[in-house]
């Protein structure tokens, strides 16, 4: 066999640290304590679906990831950094993304005025970020005189959408997407959950429909009574959510 002198061996593949990493995650509303104990690792790159029956506690979990909501115990940790009492705003410029249930945006304003607050985290022009939105979502170029608050459910979601579009996140999380939504802008709106994966950004949902979130899901966990029942690939989780669903 012939060798090489001094040949250089391939380089080991470099193993990404995870994008989000909860331990121990207790947190109450008042005297009533919502999570108790949550533990659940996000990879990075992946889409990660929360599944779970009304009251898991799982739209809790977002807010203490994006720290609307302070944890009474445990730790919250996004790529390298431990979370802490860091506020919204400093998540926000750290490159977390929350787009909460209900569209997250301001309803007293235009199209354009929403779009232009995206702009505040730096770095972005107000035709750059309107570009981008109007050629994913042509519809609300439409609109862009029209305040938020008066347009239709999915309209308003794409609008929440496009903030995770032109700020382009390390992580975003996604709460009930498909609330009060028509199956087609559903299917619409989650065809561009996945493009946004493909980009590379870390995608951690909360969703009640099963099947909707599992065919953009790479990974998935179920979560009954503020803990982490049971985790796995989105095959697996499929029919263990059913019996979940069932039972409550």
């Amino acid at each position: 066999m012939t060798t090489t002198p001094n040949a250089v061996p391939p380089a080991a593949p470099v193993s990404l640290p995870p994008a989000l990493t909860v331990n121990g995650l207790r947190a109450s509303y008042g005297r009533i304590e919502v999570l108790h104990g949550v533990d659940l690792t996000v990879p990075a790159g992946a889409v990660f679906a929360l599944l779970g029956p009304n009251g898991a506690g799982k739209s809790t979990l977002l807010k203490v990831v994006c720290g609307q909501l302070r944890a009474s115990h445990g730790e919250v940790v996004i790529g390298d950094r431990t979370v802490g009492k860091t506020s919204t705003e400093k998540l926000a410029r750290t490159g977390l993304c929350a787009i909460p249930e209900g569209r997250g945006i301001f309803p007293n304003l235009t199209v354009k005025e929403n779009l232009r607050i995206w702009t505040y985290r730096g770095g972005l022009s107000l035709k750059a970020v309107e570009e981008t939105t109007y050629d994913a979502f042509p519809r609300l170029s439409e609109r862009r005189r029209q305040l938020a608050g008066t347009m239709s459910g999915g309209e308003q979601q794409m609008l929440a959408i496009s903030r995770a579009l032109v700020t382009e996140p390390k992580v975003l999380l996604l709460d009930e997407l498909s609330m009060g939504l028509a199956p087609l802008i559903v299917s619409e709106l989650y065809g561009l959950v996945g493009n946004l994966a493909r980009r590379g950004i870390t995608i951690l949902l909360v969703e009640q429909f099963v099947t909707t979130a599992l065919a953009v899901a790479t990974a998935a966990a179920i979560m009954v009574h503020g803990k982490i029942t049971q985790e796995g690939s989105p095959r697996e989780m499929a029919d263990a959510a059913l019996s979940v669903y069932l039972a409550h």
